[in-house]
């Protein structure tokens, strides 16, 4: 069907990823934001928090897609009971319009990876 091609008989999905626009000082990950781009967007630094397990149903191995759109600073921090690995590299966007992202890498556990500011 239009949109979707297969490689191998592995199916690629050729689509246009839904984008959250946030443009408060702080924003939670939420179920909801599983495969989009969260754009984060406001003239004042920005936490975003990643939720442990039982305050979001967020499965194993998905990303989430971040852009700090505005001049404000993103920090990505860890919600009570999850845990934030970042490896040599703080937990800040680099600059505006820096791209990174997140993935859950086991039960209340994600990875950041991306345009981050050095530590």
């Amino acid at each position: 069907s239009a949109g979707r091609v297969s490689v191998e008989g592995n199916p690629i999905v050729l689509e246009q990823q839904a984008i959250n626009a946030q443009t408060e000082t702080t924003y939670t990950l939420a179920a909801s934001d599983c495969g989009k781009l969260v754009s984060l967007s406001n003239a004042s630094a920005i936490t975003l928090t990643l939720p442990q397990d039982s305050d979001a149903t967020i499965p194993i191995g998905t990303y989430v897609d971040l852009y700090q759109l505005g001049a404000g600073q993103v920090t990505v921090a860890a919600g009570t009971g999850a845990t934030l690995r970042v490896s040599g590299l703080t937990a800040k966007a680099r600059a505006q319009y820096s791209r990174f992202a997140v993935q859950k890498v086991s039960a209340n556990t994600w990875s950041l990876m991306g345009d981050l500011a050095a530590s």
